[in-house]
């Protein structure tokens, strides 16, 4: 509601302690005039409403404004009184301190134009609740990492034309900054474009370009080597992307500009410890260079790496104001006071994490559910606990499929769980199958002895079922493999290994216990027996897999150092390791390469992950 010229006298009666007639003395104001103001007959001319707000201390504009609306209002002039109401609006608005809306989004790699409408409709309905700028995370529009697409000129066509209808469907009083491509030069970026006022003001080429792990960004992208500073609400931002913050100087030469925020872009898959790490590095910027520091991440599953979220705001004192929650695809107003932090363990993460990155590749690759051949044992279970949390029972299919060797225990607790959790549950008995496989082979195999060859056809059976109930019903089948058993190739090909994704694939086999009895304490969804009984793949009589492989404690600590650590076989002999045991499974790692390379993907939630991030030859004769 705008201020009246009576309103403004009264104040300066207030101020000043004057009468009408002091006032009119004093400031050499006609009393005539001042009688009129008194009596609200006339609005404060343009020269008297600079000079109450002067007495005031308020914003000369504001006053000048509203009188003038005043005076429209009262001669009925409807499209003068319509133009210094927008006036008004738009200083009220610069003087507010800035609301930054944090759009903590999951896009589609490749779906622009939907990736587009998700952030057109969060920024109109950001600028409905007041905020002055939103953000999304880096290169939000095309999803993380696009990779070749990249190199397609249609799809680089596609960006263009996205980013031209976000600024013509926006409002016009939001500031938008999000991640995209852009081409200059002939060069391609990794950038930050700044809308305002429906225009790309500015565009940010990231400066550092991972190419490690998981990243490899100079395969596509130009360095950039200019910083951006732009204002909004009287406050002076400086942009970062990403790996720009891991290393000093991007933000060394943005603080030279006196900003007063730093806003950060990512798209950082989750990783073990790497949360406090941001947050570290985020906190001695903010009280080294005295600035407020807000950390924007993506959240969702992309095939083998998956975004965790938990964007954070960091004040220019160095404490934590906000923090987003993590996995969840949310906004929040960058000022909003943070809820204090649960504590959350290692296994709530990791579960979380691969919850995720189970429902996002089922969904965004439009399977209608999922296939899971259960056996029996712990990874299976497992697997269909976190599939019925991703995509719920009514899209789950779990399948039993018993060969003499299946025990009774296996085929109780199998009906148990599905039975447990909901879900449809089929038996399949494999023996005729088995049996005319072994028939058909006989003449083959005559005068040979009866080994792994016979138990990998069981498999290999039970993985034919599984794709051709996929094909008919257009579920993706679960592989069920954990890190430990791909680690040392104890799995089929083609039989065991069959499936379109593979949630445990980076999960150790110890890490599948305890993540099974966390999962427990949530509903109890995996028979306690099932934890507790020796694990076998129950190919051969009272088969278990410790008659092959070594404790699972030792094998996940020799596979942790190797692995991850990638440490010699030497140094793994002298943390307490027996040779024998290191001499084995290093061999073993390295031999099943090409088995690995076939497995289906499955989320990284280790420092070095089986599938894209690990890249070693098939054919090697390195000895570790």
């Amino acid at each position: 509601m705008h201020k009246k010229t009576t309103e403004y006298l009264a104040m300066v009666r207030d101020k000043t302690g004057f009468s009408d007639y002091k006032i009119a003395k004093e400031y050499e104001i006609n009393q005539s005039n001042l009688s009129k103001y008194s009596s609200g007959k006339a609005a404060l001319s343009e020269t008297h409403a600079w000079l109450f707000a002067n007495i005031l201390d308020i914003d000369p504009a504001e006053v000048v404004a509203n009188t003038k609306l005043e005076h429209a209002i009262s001669s009925g002039n409807n499209s003068k009184a319509k133009f210094w109401q927008e006036q008004l609006d738009k200083i009220f608005s610069e003087s507010e301190p800035i609301k930054i809306q944090i759009a903590q989004i999951n896009p589609i790699v490749g779906d622009i134009e939907l990736n587009a409408k998700k952030m057109i409709e969060l920024t109109i309905e950001a600028s409905e609740i007041g905020a002055h700028l939103i953000v999304f995370p880096e290169l939000a529009l095309t999803g993380y990492p696009p990779e070749d697409l990249l190199l397609r000129d249609g799809f680089i066509y596609q960006v263009r034309q996205e980013i031209d209808n976000l600024c013509s469907l926006i409002p016009s009083n939001i500031s938008l900054l999000f991640g995209a491509p852009s081409h200059s030069n002939g060069n391609l970026y990794n950038s930050a474009y700044l809308v305002q006022n429906n225009k790309v003001q500015n565009i940010y080429n990231k400066q550092e370009l991972p190419n490690y792990g998981v990243f490899d960004e100079k395969r596509y992208f130009s360095e950039g080597s200019e910083s951006l500073v732009f204002e909004c609400q009287n406050t002076k931002i400086g942009v970062l992307i990403c790996e720009d913050q891991w290393v000093e100087n991007p933000i060394r030469e943005l603080c030279k500009s006196n900003i007063d925020m730093v806003i950060s872009l990512n798209a950082s898959p989750f990783q073990l410890n790497k949360i406090s790490e941001r947050m570290n590095i985020c906190k001695k910027y903010a009280l080294d260079y005295g600035v407020s520091f807000l950390y924007i991440n993506m959240v969702g599953g992309q095939d083998e790496v998956v975004f965790d979220g938990n964007s954070f705001v960091v004040d220019n004192h160095g404490e934590l104001s906000l923090e987003m929650p993590a996995f969840q695809e949310i906004c929040a107003f960058h000022n909003e006071t943070s809820l204090p932090r649960e504590f959350v363990n290692e296994e709530e993460s990791i579960y979380s994490a691969i919850v995720l990155a189970t429902r996002d590749y089922i969904k965004k690759n439009s399977f209608s559910g999922a296939l899971i051949g259960l056996s029996g044992g712990i990874d299976s279970a497992l697997t269909l606990a976190i599939a019925v949390d991703a995509i719920g029972a009514e899209n789950v299919h779990a399948v039993m499929m018993p060969y003499q060797y299946t025990s009774q225990i296996s085929l109780n607790d199998s009906e148990l769980q599905a039975k447990t959790q909901g879900v449809k549950f089929s038996s399949i008995d494999i023996h005729s199958i088995v049996n005319s496989f072994n028939t058909s082979l006989s003449d083959l195999f005559e005068n040979t002895n009866v080994d792994t060859t016979e138990e990998n056809i069981q498999s290999r059976v039970r993985g034919s079922l599984l794709m051709a109930l996929s094909n008919k019903h257009h579920k993706i089948v679960l592989a069920t493999g954990n890190k430990s058993e791909m680690a040392v190739g104890y799995a089929t090909l083609y039989g065991d290994m069959c499936g379109g994704f593979a949630p445990l694939k980076d999960i150790s086999k110890t890490m599948v216990y305890r993540l099974s009895k966390y999962r427990n304490t949530i509903s109890e969804v995996i028979p306690e027996r099932v934890i507790t009984r020796p694990p076998s793949a129950e190919l051969a009589p009272d088969q278990v897999d410790q008659d092959s492989l070594p404790p699972y404690d030792i094998l996940d600590d020799i596979l942790m150092r190797f692995v991850e650590k990638k440490q010699s076989a030497e140094s793994i002999i002298a943390h307490g390791h027996s040779a024998e045991n290191v001499n084995k499974i290093t061999s073993l790692i390295l031999r099943n390469e090409y088995k690995r390379r076939q497995s289906a993907p499955g989320p990284k939630v280790s420092t070095n992950a089986f599938g894209k991030e690990r890249r070693y030859p098939m054919t090697s004769k390195f000895k570790p």
